[in-house]
C-alpha cells in the first residue's frame, strides 16, 4: 500500500559565503518524506545533511529549489504561513535542545502554544495548555522533572522536555537533528527507543539526521548525503 508524502523538497542548492568565496553545500537534492515512516539523512559532519533539514523546516531558505508540506509549497510562503508551519505542523528537536534556561521543563514545553497565540486566547486556554504540557512530559517520563530547570537536568532529560515540546502541537512530522549527538551511548538509546515508540505506537512520521550508521540501518528509509547529493537505500513510496 502506498504512503502519502507529507514533505518533499525538489532540486535544492545551497551555497555559503566566506567573504568572496562561494561552498556549495546541498546541489539539486531531491527527497521526499512519506508518512508514518521512518527516514534518515545520514552522512558525515558537514555534509549538508543538517542544512537541507533546516531548509526543509523553513528556518532557512534554499538558493534554488521547492519546499512542500502536503502538497503546499512553503518556502516561498509568507513568514506567518511559514511560523505557523513550525508552530502547529511540525515538530522540531536539536542536538542541543535549545531550551530556554530561566524557564522550568514545564514552561519550556509549554512555550510554543503561548508564543504561538494572542495574550487573551493563552490566558483563556492557560488550564488546558498546561494539562497537554503536562500529559506530554508524562509521555516522555519526565513528569517529576516538571519544575526543573534545565540547568537542573541531565542531557538526556532536557532532550525528553525538548522532544515533549516538539509533541505540544500534536504534529504530523517531527523533524530531529542529531537527538542523540549530545548524549552518552545509553541516554542516546533510551532517546531512540522514545521516538520508536512515538513511530509505531503512535503513527508519528520522523525525519531524522544522523552520523551514526547504526541509527541509520533502523529506519525505513534511508538518504545518504554525498557530495550536495543524496543515495538511497530502501523505497521512497510515492503519493497514492
Amino acid at each position: 500500500m502506498n504512503s502519502e508524502i507529507v514533505l518533499s523538497a525538489r532540486g535544492i542548492y545551497k551555497s555559503y559565503h566566506k567573504d568572496k568565496i562561494e561552498v556549495p553545500v546541498l546541489r539539486g537534492v531531491d527527497v521526499d518524506v512519506s508518512t508514518g515512516l521512518v527516514t534518515a539523512l545520514v552522512g558525515r559532519s558537514g555534509s549538508g545533511k543538517s542544512t537541507l533539514m533546516h531548509l526543509m523546516a523553513t528556518l532557512d531558505q534554499p538558493d534554488r529549489g521547492e519546499i512542500y508540506f502536503r502538497g503546499e509549497r512553503m518556502d516561498n510562503a509568507s513568514r506567518r504561513r511559514r511560523d505557523q508551519f513550525r508552530n502547529r505542523d511540525i515538530g522540531i528537536i536539536f542536538q542541543f535542545y535549545h531550551l530556554l534556561p530561566e524557564l522550568s521543563a514545564i514552561e519550556n514545553v509549554m512555550a510554543p502554544q503561548m508564543i504561538g497565540r494572542s495574550l487573551w486566547n493563552y490566558f483563556c486556554n492557560r488550564k488546558e495548555i498546561r494539562k497537554r504540557a503536562e500529559a506530554m512530559l508524562d509521555r516522555v517520563g519526565l513528569n517529576h522533572r516538571a519544575t526543573h530547570k534545565p540547568s537542573e537536568m541531565s542531557g538526556g532529560e532536557m532532550q525528553r522536555a525538548a522532544i515533549a515540546r516538539a509533541l505540544m502541537a500534536d504534529p504530523s512530522l517531527l523533524l530531529a537533528d542529531e537527538p542523540t549527538g549530545n548524549l552518552d551511548t545509553e541516554t542516546g538509546q533510551e532517546i531512540l527507543k522514545l521516538l520508536a515508540e512515538l513511530n509505531q505506537n503512535d503513527g508519528l512520521t520522523i525525519l531524522m539526521i544522523t552520523h551514526d550508521e547504526s541509527i541509520a540501518e533502523n529506519a525505513d528509509v534511508c538518504h545518504r548525503m554525498k557530495d550536495g547529493q543524496l543515495e538511497t537505500r530502501g523505497q521512497t513510496l510515492q503519493a497514492a
